[in-house]
């Protein structure tokens, strides 16, 4: 799979002639909405085995084969150079497609209200094949042990096709908030918790969830250990009935890490406790917030590096956002940027003329524009770029895989991306 970023001048034509392939390809591939007006800086994919190197100064085959982990006399061999023959600037290279590891991917999907959309069950769809597991958000849990179930619609049916194992999303959430009442109750008093899992298990068993997934945030410090101890009953439980057991986890660099949704969350507890962990790096930008990437490479690393010191790396999954934000220029507190699909980020840039610029510090794409009302703005969102950094990433910690919050908007690259890097466990 090539990447390529549009330069001054391209075409969908001119691209496709140099990659030896149809327009229709690139244009089908990245779902482009505006294939007859390319925005420069834009990342788009090409679906051709393996991929092409220019190249640069200061290059030599070694580098080369190290930068992509091919040998370097079988580089030479098979773009038909002598090992010695020295290599000039702007010479195409061919780099052979590197063999796919396996990796697990889960998906978060969110309905609002009490049905499912049409278009959020076809983004399911669409996903599911990609998927090892597919996450509906989610079940509320009442303070007397209770359930509140989400609409469910096809996701039963979706998941069994696609060999996903359907997540059953268990959070601690009171009027669209997270609780730290709610979950006190439910850590503290085992009457309550005793309640909670007989229903747990009972819904488990009724719809067909192949794994319980807790996601109890901004708990009181004081129920660190209460929420530990719950997850070891938890587990026993689920375990004798075959269901996987995972958690959320606040995204950390330390374990004394101070606030309201770090405190509670033992990320050596939950790596031993649990079959799997979904870290939540992701929300740096955020709506609230000033305008920076979403989910900068520099703290998602140090947020992991974490994480392995204490949770095997077997057992971790690396959160990644499937949005962007469109935020209005200065940024006051109190205002809320606008949540944007890489595919509209691209439309906004089209329909304001402007480029696409990258942050090779954030691993993030970005661009500035006026709006007709003359108010400024700053975008960042995922392209083809930033994906691709996060998947080199989770290869060379050796993760278990990636989470993505959350389907609903459109983001095609990721999807091929997943199959250029990997092979997609199922579920047996």
């Amino acid at each position: 799979m090539q990447i390529h970023v549009v330069e001054s001048n391209q075409t969908l034509s001119s691209i496709a002639s140099r990659y030896g392939v149809t327009t229709s390809i690139i244009e089908n591939a990245n779902e482009l909405p505006n294939p007859d007006q390319l925005v420069v800086g834009q990342a788009l994919v090409i679906p051709i085995v393996g991929r092409f190197y220019w190249v640069q100064s200061g290059d030599s085959l070694f580098s080369i084969g190290r930068k992509f982990g091919v040998p370097y006399q079988e580089l030479a061999r098979i773009n038909g150079i002598q090992i010695n023959q020295p290599i000039f600037v702007g010479l195409r290279l061919y780099i052979p497609p590197s063999p796919k590891s396996n990796r697990e991917f889960n998906a978060y999907v969110e309905p609002f209200g009490s049905t499912v959309s049409e278009a959020l069950e076809t983004s399911a769809r669409n996903a599911a094949p990609y998927l090892t597991y597919l996450s509906p958000f989610g079940y509320q849990a009442n303070s007397d042990g209770t359930l509140k179930r989400p609409p469910l619609n096809n996701f039963p049916t979706i998941a069994n096709a696609n060999r996903n194992f359907l997540v059953m999303v268990i959070a601690n959430q009171s009027e669209g908030q997270f609780s730290s009442e709610l979950a006190h109750t439910l850590l503290t008093d085992k009457q309550v918790q005793n309640t909670f899992l007989n229903n747990i298990i009972k819904e488990a068993k009724r719809v067909g969830f192949g794994d319980v997934h807790f996601d109890l945030e901004r708990l009181f410090p004081a129920d660190r250990e209460p929420y530990n101890q719950f997850l070891r009953i938890a587990r026993d439980r689920l375990h004798k009935e075959g269901i996987l057991i995972s958690t959320a986890l606040a995204p950390k660099t330390s374990s004394t890490q101070k606030g309201e949704w770090y405190e509670g969350h033992d990320y050596k507890a939950h790596g031993e406790i649990v079959d799997y962990t979904v870290i939540m790096t992701y929300e740096w930008g955020y709506s609230g917030g000033p305008a920076m990437a979403v989910s900068p490479i520099g703290p998602v690393r140090n947020v992991l590096n974490y994480a392995l010191s204490e949770i095997p790396s077997n057992k971790i999954m690396m959160g990644q956002n499937l949005y962007g934000y469109d935020w209005t220029l200065p940024f006051v507190q109190g205002t809320t940027a606008k949540a944007v699909s890489p595919q509209r980020a691209i439309q906004i840039a089209v329909e304001n003329n402007v480029a696409i610029q990258y942050d090779q510090t954030a691993q993030a794409p970005f661009f500035n524009y006026t709006d007709g009302a003359g108010k400024k703005h700053e975008v960042w969102f995922e392209d083809a770029r930033s994906i691709q950094a996060k998947f080199d990433l989770v290869k060379e910690l050796k993760l278990r895989g990636v989470s993505y919050w959350k389907l609903g908007l459109s983001f095609p690259q990721n999807w091929l991306l997943i199959t250029d890097n990997f092979q997609v466990v199922k579920k047996p």
